[in-house]
């Protein structure tokens, strides 16, 4: 089995990351939903709550949060994991994204949406997984983005990176493209993720298929192990993205003694 928590260590460390990631789980049959409730290792929301809202306990408390489908609050995720349809009421809320009802009517219409409803979504840092995600999301920054993307494009094959967003859906609707598509995904802060999700440093969020994380963190570690440091703006630098132009000559470090040059 993987190790999740070295794996959580490692992007932790290496990439600076100031939220933990969070494996994200679905389960569909009653019967494994049960079994996991009964022991215990949980919370769930005391009141419904959006999808956002519900993934903070685990990506800012480090709690594993268990959030049964009858109180997610959001409109917008419900039907992105289908658990309801898209209704009049949805699209009156999204209005103000769009030029008329009939256009809203086809932003919503073409969101991700999953064919099997899930009756609970289990969200966990990635350090306490048990076993394979069905996606992991990445709550970080702009250079943090783009060594996941990166690394994922490399063991993936796929380019160019054609990510998806949805109107009023960064996370909830992100989350159903990854795991639909058993592709990865970057997505800005909607007006929801935003207000809920504690996101004023303008972070970004990049979903990775469960599936493709192990083989993602083993190539980050091959260019660790390479370079000496996982920095792709500059080689040999332990920081993901060295603020300084790679070309610029007077901004060096080094011991006393050491030759100049890099």
């Amino acid at each position: 089995m993987a190790d999740y928590a070295d794996m959580h260590a490692f992007l932790m460390r290496e990439l600076r990351l100031m939220h933990e990631p969070v494996g994200i789980r679905f389960f569909f049959e009653a019967e494994e939903l049960e079994e996991f409730r009964g022991r215990g290792v949980h919370v769930e929301p005391v009141r419904p709550l959006t999808f956002c809202q519900a993934e903070l306990g685990a990506r800012m408390e480090g709690r594993v949060v268990l959030l049964d489908m009858k109180k997610l609050w959001c409109t917008d995720a419900r039907c992105v994991f289908g658990v309801d349809a898209v209704s009049e009421g949805v699209v009156r809320d999204l209005l103000r994204f769009g030029t008329g009802e009939a256009q809203v009517r086809r932003f919503v219409e073409s969101k991700p949406c999953m064919e099997r409803a899930p009756l609970a979504v289990l969200l966990s840092p990635l350090r306490a997984q048990e076993g394979m995600p069905d996606v992991v999301h990445f709550c970080c920054d702009n250079m943090q983005a783009y060594h996941l993307v990166d690394d994922w494009m490399a063991v993936s094959g796929v380019h160019p990176f054609r990510p998806s967003l949805s109107i009023n859906s960064a996370v909830c609707g992100g989350t159903a493209f990854s795991y639909l598509h058993t592709q990865a995904n970057m997505t800005l802060a909607c007006a929801g993720s935003y207000n809920s999700g504690k996101m004023e440093r303008g972070e970004i969020n990049v979903m990775i298929p469960g599936a493709h994380l192990e083989g993602m963190v083993s190539r980050m570690k091959e260019r660790v192990e390479k370079t000496g440091g996982i920095s792709l703006t500059r080689q040999g630098q332990p920081f993901p993205g060295a603020d300084i132009c790679q070309n610029c000559p007077v901004i060096v470090f080094k011991k006393p003694g050491e030759r100049a040059g890099r």
